[in-house]
Parts: structure tokens; sequence; C-alpha cells
């Protein structure tokens, strides 16, 4: 799972370094994804993981590291 989510990030994150790069629990935000990027990354996610996003995980803490994904992912039922 976090290899997409990786493969996503590199897509439509923005990131000036590849996903790859960052540990699991990194900061996307701080490594330079921007909020306009994060939107961009959860709709690619939704389609991805062919899940929606429920409004309580719209939040910025819902996509700041590989492993928040994940965990929001698993809650979806993504496994």
């Amino acid at each position: 799972m976090k290899e997409r989510i990786r493969s996503v990030l590199d897509t439509h994150g923005r990131l000036p370094v590849g996903a790859a790069a960052l540990a699991d629990d990194a900061n996307l935000y701080a490594a330079g994804m921007t909020s306009h990027a994060s939107v961009n990354v959860m709709l690619a996610l939704e389609e991805e993981f062919d899940v929606e996003f429920p409004d309580e995980m719209l939040t910025r803490s819902a996509f700041e590291s590989v492993d928040a994904i994940a965990g929001r992912l698993v809650a979806l039922g993504v496994g």
C-alpha cells in the first residue's frame, strides 16, 4: 500500500524530492507539499484505491505523511 501511496505522491504531490527518499513518518508539508497539491493527492488516492474520504477525514493531518495516509486508508477498509 505504501508503495502505491508514494507513487501517487510522486505524480501529484509536487514534492521537490522523490517520495521514496522520505521516511514513512516524514511531514510532507515540511518536505514541500502545498495545500493545493494535497487536494490533488487526495483525489488521486481516491481513484487509486477506489475509496472516498469522508469530510471528517479531510484535514491537514490526514495527509501529512505516508503513515497518516495509510492509516486513513486502512480506516476506510483498504488493506
